[in-house]
């Protein structure tokens, strides 16, 4: 990522205008880092605990084949999917209603964590972390 792009993405994470544009840019960041075991493998403590398990480095194709089937306008202004959207979405992108709705939520709890992380709400995000169990 160049210098520039990390101020716009700076930018536009304080300013909450954190859109999928900006989601699908951190995934591809993900991957270019190497494969998803390898990665949990570097976490400590993850290592020993996911030796056993098999992570596929697919895992992002769904998420990314939603967003791709996104409008330019709904991808910078998430709030602008509706019902209707959501079912275009689904279709456009081969997967289902409660697939696009579970991308859905996850990018609306992580919108709320970095709006947290922002006005240092760090105690306030731990909690809310621990909800997510």
């Amino acid at each position: 990522m160049t210098k520039r792009k990390l101020e716009n993405y700076k930018r536009r994470l304080q300013k909450n205008q954190f859109g999928f544009d900006d989601f699908l840019n951190q995934i591809q960041q993900i991957k270019k880092m190497g494969s998803m075991k390898d990665l949990v493998g570097m976490i400590p403590g993850a290592g020993k605990a996911m030796k056993d398990v098999d992570i596929d480095d697919d895992a992002f194709k769904g998420i990314e084949a939603i967003i791709h089937s996104m409008t330019p306008n709904e991808r910078s202004t998430p709030t602008t999917i509706n019902a209707s959207r959501k079912k275009r979405i689904a279709k456009g992108s081969g997967t289902s209603i409660q697939e696009v709705n579970q991308l859905m939520k996850q990018f609306n709890q992580m919108s709320k964590m970095m709006k947290m992380m922002q006005g240092g709400g760090g105690k306030k995000m731990m909690q809310m972390m621990q909800g997510m169990k």
